[in-house]
């Protein structure tokens, strides 16, 4: 199969490319490189385009023969979102009505979206289950939730067949090593945490230790990226024409962020100096999986998303990515 992945260049949609390639696909990736990187571009060509390119996408999908998408493009900081929802509304929302019509005007049919557990907002009743309300509180999930609704509407309008996969807090690194996570600026917690051991930055800030759970820190549901990707090969081959599906993945078990600092400790044998600072805006105490749909439909079955997995594989990847970086640094004179 062919598939084109919008957001190929990045985290989580450069794994996926890995896992399309070891089944004997070909993924297409197509990134405007804001936030992905061409080291990450290893299986399969590289288109460059902006999502919002219309006939650009239309013409990548034809040229190629494109038979589904992996729309993994977006923007996703929450933070971010609250202070530039415009960015968030015309890049995650315009942008995927944009490729759904880039999929019509080249009879593409079949689309697996990236979406978020940030969807169900603040729920105060866990694991969460795919049928509950959602109402998300922050401009990030608003989109996502925008776009899953258009899918809907677009399935029984014009027939297409569309998965939504609302990931949890995806995590970890290549176990091969080949990929890993870099995002400027950085903002999730596991790489932050080494980041600090590593002595790269002088601390973790904490935000919020007055939390309603058990020590006072924000819960969550941390799934392996590598997990991640390779489910997407399942999801391509359970799509319905005319029917929206959605699935949680996640691990199904929450870890606290002081847990999360104690393991990385004791993982990695050094310290990591932390600062309490105050809740951010939009951060719900606790979000964890139920994903018995999942399994049931899509065999998930995480293999990598225990914790010390996902914490020594970004340990691992980091570590040799920046040691790396100093050799390419040295040989062309820098250092």
């Amino acid at each position: 199969m062919k598939v084109l992945i919008t957001g190929g260049a990045g985290y989580i949609g450069s794994h996926a490319a890995k896992a399309l390639a070891a089944a004997g696909h070909e993924g297409v990736v197509y990134d405007n490189l804001s936030t992905g990187h061409l080291w990450a571009v290893k299986w399969g060509p590289f288109e460059y385009g902006d999502i919002g390119d219309t006939t650009t996408l239309a013409g990548v999908m034809r040229r190629h023969g494109i038979e589904a998408v992996l729309h993994f493009a977006a923007r996703s900081y929450v933070g971010e979102s609250a202070v530039r929802p415009d960015i968030y509304y015309r890049n995650n929302v315009s942008g995927s009505i944009s490729v759904l019509d880039a999929m019509r005007a080249a009879d593409v049919g079949k689309i697996v979206f990236s979406s978020t557990c940030s969807t169900y907002g603040a729920r105060n009743a866990m694991p969460l289950v795919e049928g509950m309300p959602q109402a998300p509180i922050n401009c990030y999930g608003r989109t996502k939730l925008m776009v899953e609704e258009i899918l809907g509407d677009y399935a029984s309008a014009y027939g297409i067949a569309p998965m939504v996969l609302r990931f949890f807090n995806a995590a970890g690194a290549d176990p091969d090593g080949e990929l890993g996570e870099e995002h400027v600026p950085e903002t999730h917690l596991v790489p932050l945490i080494l980041q600090a051991a590593a002595g790269m930055r002088p601390e973790i800030q904490l935000f919020g230790d007055d939390y309603p759970t058990t020590d006072g820190t924000c819960v969550r549901d941390y799934v392996h990226v590598t997990d991640l990707g390779a489910t997407h090969l399942a999801a391509l081959s359970r799509l319905v024409p005319g029917e929206l599906q959605a699935y949680n993945l996640g691990s199904g078990t929450g870890y606290s962020v002081r847990e999360m600092l104690a393991a990385a400790e004791r993982i990695t044998g050094r310290p990591v100096p932390v600062q309490i600072a105050p809740r951010r805006p939009g951060d719900p105490p606790r979000l964890v999986a139920d994903t018995a749909a999942a399994a049931a439909a899509l065999g998930w079955s995480p293999r990598h998303s225990d914790l010390d997995t996902i914490i020594a594989t970004t340990w691992a990847w980091m570590t040799e990515h920046r040691q790396n970086a100093y050799r390419a640094l040295a040989n062309r004179g820098g250092a």
